[in-house]
């Protein structure tokens, strides 16, 4: 970028700031050119997020100091009584001053070192007509958490990763035995520039570039019962979720599934739920709800949204249930409605919305 031009955006100023967070104890450098999520992330703190492109508000937190300049319209997110009492979004905030910030950090949340990797695709495989299984090896060992995601890079024809990434959620938990092996479950989504490429033109052998691990979305230590909803490729981390929690001996809560699809041919996945429910020791509920399935069809299953029926599975004990939900945002918005309706804490619910570009943040003028 010219200089003249990054002085334009960014201000001729300091390259670095400290930025402070919560208490004088808590204070990291921040890159002028990284946004305040990233400068915490890069030095080990479990800051909250999700989408890290402005879509989503979890890395909301308040201004208390300093100054930043905001890369996006940060108002069709937070309520005026957030604009009022001066929160930002940290993942598109940079710093111009040092900076001072209160958050709430997320507790048992996780952290690995992010790194940016070589990936050869090793195998494709159709799970529906519009979701395809997609096995990498990386040229470098990756440790993540189930329930976080990584970043796919189509590299451009000098062999650089200089694309615009996709993300997409682990869908197998991670196993030591295999460090170089990850899985995703990725979703065509009509017009889309990485999943057009990927469902025409991908081929095993092909190498892209993978950024990784993002997220803090993971279960949580508790005896409470737990409630799984997916929705689509929303699988993919529920399945890695629950995987892990059997190897970490945390499979003997209740737990309640709820799989919603538009019809059967879009259910993919079952022999592993299968699996699960093998290893799962205590009590397991699996509940596929599909939403367009024709009338005549010898479905016997549940029909309509996931919910129709939720509060009618979950019962009187609703309010006790840790929930997980991994999906498209109208189905988590209105799942989270339902669930604090009927009193369930919003520090027991946990999401991760599955943002596609049109869902990015607007850009600021």
């Amino acid at each position: 970028m010219p200089p003249s031009l990054f002085s334009r955006l960014f201000g001729s100023g300091p390259s670095e700031f400290k930025l402070q967070i919560n208490t004088p104890d808590l204070t990291v450098t921040a890159q002028a050119k990284e946004s305040l999520l990233l400068a915490a992330l890069n030095q080990g703190i479990a800051f909250p997020y999700n989408c890290r492109v402005g879509g989503c508000g979890e890395c909301k937190c308040r201004l208390v100091s300093g100054k930043v300049k905001e890369l996006t319209d940060k108002s069709y997110l937070l309520s005026a009584e957030e604009l009022k009492d001066n929160y930002i979004l940290a993942c598109q905030s940079l710093p111009k001053s040092d900076v001072v910030i209160e958050v709430t950090l997320r507790e048992g949340a996780v952290s690995h070192p992010m790194v940016e990797t070589s990936a050869r695709i090793a195998e494709l495989q159709p799970l529906t007509h519009d979701i395809l299984h997609v096995r990498m090896q990386t040229e470098q060992p990756l440790a993540y958490t189930a329930g976080q995601y990584a970043e796919l890079v189509v590299p451009d024809e000098a062999g650089t990763a200089a694309g615009k990434g996709r993300s997409y959620s682990f869908a197998t938990a991670h196993d030591a035995t295999r460090p170089n092996t990850v899985d995703f479950f990725i979703r065509k989504v009509p017009g889309g520039a990485f999943t057009e490429w990927l469902f025409a033109k991908a081929a095993v052998g092909q190498w892209l570039t993978l950024r990784g691990p993002y997220g803090d979305f993971c279960l949580r230590p508790s005896a409470n019962p737990i409630v799984c909803i997916a929705g689509g490729s929303g699988l993919a981390p529920i399945k890695a979720l629950l995987e892990q929690a059997i190897r970490d001996k945390q499979a003997n809560r209740p737990l309640v599934i709820l799989f919603g699809a538009r019809t059967q041919q879009d259910l993919y996945g079952l022999d592993a739920i299968d699996q699960i429910r093998r290893n799962w020791t205590g009590r397991f509920v699996f509940e596929p709800i599909l939403s367009n399935e024709a009338d005549g069809s010898l479905w016997k299953g549940r029909r309509g949204l996931i919910t129709d029926h939720v509060t009618a599975i979950l019962g009187e004990r609703l309010p006790d249930h840790h929930a997980y939900m991994c999906g498209p945002p109208p189905m988590i918005d209105s799942c989270v409605e339902v669930f604090t309706q009927a009193g369930m804490p919003s520090t027991q619910i946990f999401f991760d919305k599955f943002l596609d570009s049109g869902h990015a943040a607007h850009p600021t003028p």
